[in-house]
């Protein structure tokens, strides 16, 4: 039987629920991660950008206070600063990130999890 997927996950975020929840009524019970509590280092990161197959550009949360605060929208940046901006802010993160083998799907909207489970 392969491992359960893992989702990276804030609690606080109703896409966040609403992918836990589409998991669990697929009878999945996930390893969960608090990503905010226990944020993922570098090579992690790395690691999530890879398997979902984007820039790390695209895993930014534009919202956040941080992103204008930290000038991220500057389109010269290079990509170990805004993987290393994700890593000293994690709120950052786009989020659910659900990661099964050597796939990772973001839950926007949260059915786009079922792809890889």
């Amino acid at each position: 039987m392969s491992e359960p997927p893992r989702i990276y996950h804030n609690p606080r975020c109703s896409k966040s629920r609403a992918a836990l929840a589409l998991l669990r009524e697929q009878g999945i019970a996930p390893e969960i991660v608090e990503y905010l509590k226990t944020p993922p280092d570098r090579a992690t990161l790395e690691d999530l950008i890879a398997k979902l197959g984007i820039s790390p550009r695209q895993l930014l949360r534009t919202g956040e206070a941080a992103y204008r605060e930290l000038g991220l929208a500057d389109p010269e940046l290079a990509d170990e600063r805004i993987i290393q901006a994700m890593v000293d802010h994690p709120k950052l993160i786009e989020r659910p990130i659900v990661v099964r083998g050597g796939q990772a799907r973001i839950g926007r909207p949260p059915e786009r999890i079922l792809e890889i489970v």
